[in-house]
């Protein structure tokens, strides 16, 4: 086996704002850690936006993870909500030769893709897309290379985090656009996961059950998520980088990189291209290289 990398393992969500650039920011991760030789996994958690396929290099997008796990519980299927029903999805951990070929697809630079499911695929009145956020949560698909990386590309806004879907991940990444609201989710998602981090539990006075609300509560504790970070996104010039900074500063929060506004990334996603661009490549770049140094660190540092 090749010598360990500081990523190896690591499930890693990526969560933003409406408009923020979350999607942008995960094929431009992913292709980064592609190209320092990670094997990538890209599992689109996105129940609205479509187009990532398109934007890592792929004509055709894989089918629905829902399907696999047998559709939506609104329309008659066993995938639910994890609000409702905190209970695991059943063999959600799985390898590449257990999963049918239609479920993914490989980008040219060989990134594994996945998409949960679309809310818009289902019809009406199929529900909220709380399962969408179930498979995101407890999908692991493991062995499917030296040195595995898992990016999970959650849907906008703080939906996603507040069901519980951040308890099974190893790194949060909250991507920051000029705006107060990002800031202020950047904020709060810093604090949210501080406060499961402190064991504070789930609300569960909703659950029926009381087996229900204690495998809530034991998920939750049971949470190992090692850092949350945050990236600047979209960034025109250095006066709002400084402001940015400053802001978000005042909440004792460090960026962990920048990617600088490219006009290519907005025709890419009108004309369903792929992202490019050698100016925000090497800023992803070189947000990986912090990012490894960040858990490499934190790995070595004394207990």
């Amino acid at each position: 086996m090749d010598r360990a990398k500081p990523l190896d393992n690591n499930r890693i969500g990526i969560f933003g704002k409406g408009g923020s650039g979350k999607s942008t920011i995960a094929v431009l991760l992913a292709k980064a850690l592609a190209h320092q030789e990670y094997d990538v996994c890209v599992l689109d958690a996105d129940s609205t936006n479509v187009g990532l396929h398109r934007a890592l290099g792929l004509e055709d997008s894989s089918m629905s993870l829902l399907d696999h796990f047998g559709g939506m519980v609104f329309s008659g299927g066993a995938v639910t909500c994890p609000v409702d029903d905190p209970t695991l999805l059943p063999e959600a951990e799985l390898t590449l030769d257990r999963l049918p070929q239609k479920y993914y697809e490989r980008s040219p630079e060989g990134i594994l893709f996945l998409t949960a499911g679309k809310i818009g695929e289902q019809g009406p009145g199929a529900g909220c897309d709380g399962p969408v956020a179930k498979i995101a949560r407890d999908l692991k698909l493991i062995d499917f290379g030296e040195h595995p990386v898992t990016l999970v590309d959650f849907k906008a806004g703080f939906e996603d985090s507040a069901r519980g879907a951040v308890t099974s991940l190893d790194l949060v990444v909250v991507i920051v656009d000029p705006t107060q609201a990002a800031i202020k989710m950047a904020v709060d998602m810093k604090a949210m996961v501080r406060e499961i981090n402190a064991g504070t539990p789930p609300a569960t006075q909703h659950l029926e059950f009381p087996e229900l609300a204690e495998l809530a509560r034991r998920l939750f504790r049971d949470a190992r998520i090692k850092d949350v970070l945050f990236v600047l996104n979209k960034v025109a010039d250095k006066e709002t980088e400084s402001y940015l900074r400053q802001e978000l500063a005042k909440h004792d929060i460090e960026p962990l990189g920048v990617i600088h506004r490219d006009p290519s990334v907005t025709r890419a996603w009108l004309r369903g291209e792929t992202i490019a661009g050698e100016g925000i490549a090497a800023d992803a770049a070189e947000i990986v290289r912090s990012l490894e140094a960040r858990v490499q660190a934190r790995t070595l540092a004394p207990a």
